[in-house]
């Protein structure tokens, strides 16, 4: 008698079935849905306007009324923190956006190409990198000015370099298979086996190290609003609570502790979440756990 087939388990069913058994996974994940839910939720309600000033509210501490208290324009500090977290996302999202589409393939053609090409784009990207990218970020925006939008690019642009190494270190280890072998002798050209074969076998790494430049998009905002080069008044930010509060720390706490543990939690989350997928989606490290 021959021996049953094993049950074969679908690969989307085998990954839940790794994430729900990661913690790090669930708790980052956790985490970062609630900030999001947070950040979508601003756009049809918070508990306040995060712009409307009442000056009979000013500097009230935590309360039923104001949970996370008032500002010393009397905004809700809630509200204010809901609305900022839309526009931190917005910019980290759009940031790392920047770094994957122009990095990819720039890193996916330097490892195609190989020879001077390659060594050129590589020494490119450590002329970027040798650069700190904070500072960097706010030498662009004092430059062309401050504001979300030249905030996103200032931190794309440092993004470009990270996404560039990270394909073109996974491309390179893909080439010398036999399955890629295999598609060259068939005819296919690198454009095609970048698309076909490189991709597809590099998009886990690059899910890892885009939660990780996303939780850095997030603090390079911070950093950015903080001095006034990012996300402009009115609209809320987290950077822009902080400055707002240095001033006002022993009279008023609870201004700057509450925008802090919002970039804290939303920081860690993404780490916990970059980490636990990272384990999940490389069976190197499964093996060792």
């Amino acid at each position: 008698m021959s021996a049953l087939p094993a049950e074969t388990v679908p690969p989307s069913q085998s990954f839940l079935r790794l994430a729900l058994g990661n913690r790090s996974f669930v708790i980052g994940a956790v985490i970062t849905l609630i900030i999001a839910g947070m950040a979508l939720l601003s756009y049809v309600w918070t508990p306040y306007s995060a712009t409307e000033l009442s000056v009979l509210n000013k500097m009230k501490g935590v309360s039923a009324e104001h949970w996370f208290g008032t500002d010393h324009f009397g905004r809700d500090i809630l509200s204010m923190i809901m609305v900022g977290a839309r526009a931190s996302i917005a910019v980290a999202i759009l940031a790392v956006g920047i770094g994957i589409v122009i990095g990819v393939p720039l890193g996916c053609y330097a490892a195609a190409t190989g020879g001077w090409v390659d060594e050129v784009l590589m020494r490119v990207n450590d002329l970027v990198f040798a650069f700190p990218a904070l500072l960097s970020a706010i030498m662009i925006t004092a430059i062309f000015g401050p504001g979300a939008t030249n905030a996103i690019i200032a931190i794309g642009i440092f993004n470009i370099p990270v996404f560039a190494r990270v394909a073109r270190a996974g491309a390179l280890s893909i080439w010398p298979r036999e399955f890629i072998l295999a598609a060259r002798a068939s005819g296919k050209g690198k454009v095609l086996i970048t698309i076909e074969h490189i991709l597809p076998n590099i998009v886990s790494l690059l899910l890892v190290q885009g939660t990780i430049q996303f939780a850095l998009g997030i603090l390079a905002e911070a950093g950015l609003s903080y001095l006034g080069l990012g996300t402009q008044p009115p609209m809320p930010s987290w950077g822009r609570m902080l400055f707002d509060a240095q001033t006002r720390m022993m009279a008023a706490p609870h201004l700057a502790i509450f925008p802090g543990l919002a970039i804290v939690v939303t920081v860690l989350g993404l780490n916990l979440l970059g980490d636990g997928a990272r384990d999940i989606l490389d069976p190197r490290l499964r093996r060792v756990r």
